[in-house]
């Protein structure tokens, strides 16, 4: 009776509910990007997408963040939560990406895909093994896959703004500028697909912000960021979307390759002089 009682007491039920809502907004990505092209049209469908991704960010912050605060962790919480996370944050960005980047051979794509999404689960299953689920950590260990999805979905979000320019009775540079600007992300996702997916399995350190913020951690850089993100979303709304994502992904990937560029070079110059003298 003892060990059936505590067993029910894993099942709690609010933070499931929000972790649910997490997998079915996946869902409702996946649909969206494959079928409500008929109905809703393609931009609109896109869009759509982009946003249960970006509801479903919320449904993953919030259900972790409530079971601390009700004390009501447990490991079935962690799993349920990886399981949605593969759907919403693995899976469902995958669709968005083939979508926008049509113009390029689905076998490609395709291919493109399966890394994302294996890189994916095996960056799920990496923090399911070192994070304690009673504890919120400050800082990740590889680029967490909401991240990753929500960089691939900011470009879903910022279509309509992009593709209002081709009908709206605007110059025709600025008509222009957006079919380039549809025609370069074409070619330039995918790629940035593979980046983001080799950063979810690499073992660079990004900070969860949202702990250090209710921890009153932050620095000056975060200040910094906050400030440039804020400032972007005022001035150019939607569009800052995939800029401020991109950034949060590939700043600090690019910083520590300088850093490396620079101690090689001043390794090299320090053996050329030593060879010089000897």
């Amino acid at each position: 009776m003892f060990e059936m009682t505590r067993k029910k007491s894993n099942f709690v039920v609010v933070p499931t509910l929000l972790t649910l809502g997490n997998g079915a907004c996946g869902l409702g990505s996946i649909s969206l990007a494959t079928f409500g092209w008929e109905q809703l049209g393609a931009t609109n469908a896109i869009f759509g997408a982009g946003v249960f991704i970006f509801v479903g960010m919320l449904f993953d912050g919030l259900d972790g963040y409530v079971a601390r605060m009700l004390k009501q962790t447990s490991k079935f919480g962690a799993e349920l939560d990886s399981l949605c996370d593969v759907i919403t944050f693995t899976v469902a960005p995958v669709f968005i990406m083939l979508r926008l980047a049509d113009i390029i051979p689905l076998r490609f794509l395709w291919g493109v895909g399966v890394l994302f999404m294996l890189c994916g689960l095996l960056r799920l299953a990496r923090f399911n093994v070192e994070v304690n689920p009673d504890e919120d950590p400050e800082w990740f260990r590889g680029l967490p896959t909401p991240a990753a999805a929500g960089t691939l979905a900011s470009f879903a979000l910022a279509l309509p703004a992009v593709t209002g320019y081709l009908s709206a009775p605007s110059s025709e540079a600025s008509r222009q500028l957006a079919e380039q600007t549809l025609y370069v992300t074409a070619y330039i996702l995918p790629v940035l697909t593979l980046v983001l997916a080799g950063l979810m399995v690499s073992r660079i350190r990004y900070p969860h912000i949202l702990s250090q913020w209710t921890k009153g951690q932050w620095n000056f850089s975060n200040l910094v960021g906050l400030i440039f993100a804020a400032v972007a979303l005022i001035t150019i709304h939607e569009l800052a979307l995939p800029l401020v994502f991109c950034c949060f992904a590939l700043v600090r990937p690019v910083t520590l390759w300088m850093r490396f560029l620079g101690r090689s070079f001043r390794n090299g110059l320090a053996s050329l002089r030593v060879t010089e003298n000897g």
